[in-house]
């Protein structure tokens, strides 16, 4: 499966990254457990112009958790980003973060773990709205500290006009290692579903080769593609995750079952959203019972253009999923600005790794 992540930039710049490791005792939250957290600051970039989305300034870095030596297992539990200032300490507005990724390479990451393909590369996106990302005790994506992780960040202004500023991303990567947390932890896995338009072909139904509007539900709207990238379904369609807006309200569905490939039952624990500026809100609906899993609302600014809030979900009970249920995303955007404006529609959805999970019980000394 295609990255979601589609980055067009006016000014490419090469990354220099400073990073710290600090031990956090998290206590209450999960007794015993000792939380590190990893913070890294980009390269400083200056804001001179007005950016769209996916279209500032931006920049790529290799990190590592633990001591790639021991290839010891570390649990991530959480992630978090901010804008500073070029000092590394000044809080700035969060209207000029564009996004802030965390990515490693799937195929490899099975090799290593054992886990489920569909294991998503991903691991995770912040953006306007919602800027850390904290799964509930007990929770973690466990990785090797031999990996390497690809952190990407990029910046956006949809207002600023006046004189050049300086910024940079503060991320901070909350993790345990293996030797310190015991038995307990439970694995999660990422997978996503993402809003698509059609740009090419007779219907809007992604790798349906016969759509049913009863089965499938409504077909996403034909959009305009906001950038060279498309997702080809094998069945002569092409479709973008990035299309315009235009002005008034939007309702965007897209059939998203081919792109979570839910690997086996199994419960969600957490979902992160993205969307532009003018989202109202993004749902995850099962089509197989008709139920709505998750809305997220999303807030913009009053006195500007861009998101003040975006709803997340976190829960230790979780929300059954299943391999045979037909899943959709339903995206609403609306575009008061008077002109069109680009839009992308995600759930990066965290579930119960349960073949890991399994896998880690057999490897366990009795």
């Amino acid at each position: 499966m295609k990255r979601i992540l589609l980055l067009v930039s006016s000014l490419m710049v090469l990354a220099a990254f400073a990073w710290a490791t600090v031990p956090r005792d998290v206590g209450a939250a999960a007794p015993g457990l000792k939380e590190r957290t990893q913070t890294v600051l980009s390269e400083v970039y200056t804001v001179d112009r007005i950016y769209r989305s996916m279209m500032g300034p931006w920049s790529g870095q290799e990190i590592v958790l633990g001591d790639p030596a021991l290839d010891e297992r570390v649990w991530i539990t959480g992630y978090s980003a901010d804008m500073v200032g070029a000092d590394g300490k000044t809080p700035l507005p969060q209207e000029f973060m564009c996004h802030s990724n965390l990515d490693l390479d799937a195929t490899e990451h099975m090799r290593k773990m054992g886990t489920s393909p569909a294991f998503s590369s991903r691991l995770f996106t912040l953006s306007q709205g919602q800027l850390e990302i904290d799964f509930p005790p007990g929770f973690g994506i466990p990785v090797r500290s031999t990996e390497p992780l690809d952190l990407t960040t990029q910046v956006l202004n949809l207002n600023h006009e006046g004189e050049p500023v300086q910024v940079r991303h503060r991320v901070s990567v909350d993790y345990s290692l293996e030797r310190e947390v015991g038995e307990g932890m439970i694995p999660l896995m990422p997978i996503a579903a993402y809003g698509l338009a059609l740009t090419e072909g007779e219907d809007g139904y992604y790798g349906v080769q016969n759509p049913d509007s009863e089965a499938h539900g409504p077909g996403c709207l034909v959009g305009e593609s906001a950038s060279d990238h498309g997702y080809e379904d094998g069945l002569g369609r092409t479709f973008s995750g990035h299309w315009v807006v235009p002005p008034g309200r939007q309702e965007n569905r897209t059939l998203v079952t081919r792109l979570m490939q839910v690997p086996f039952e199994t419960t969600i624990h957490y979902i992160a959203v993205h969307l532009h500026p003018f989202a109202e809100s993004l749902q995850l609906k099962d089509l197989t019972t008709g139920k709505v899993l998750f809305e997220s609302r999303a807030e913009g600014f009053e006195d500007r253009i861009g998101l003040a809030r975006v709803d997340a979900f976190s829960s230790a009970e979780g929300i059954a999923l299943f391999p045979d249920h037909e899943y959709e995303l339903v995206s609403l955007y609306n575009n008061t600005s008077g002109e069109p404006q680009d839009s992308m529609a995600v759930m990066y959805i965290y579930i119960r790794d349960v073949l890991l999970e399994q896998r880690m019980a057999e490897q366990s000394p009795s």
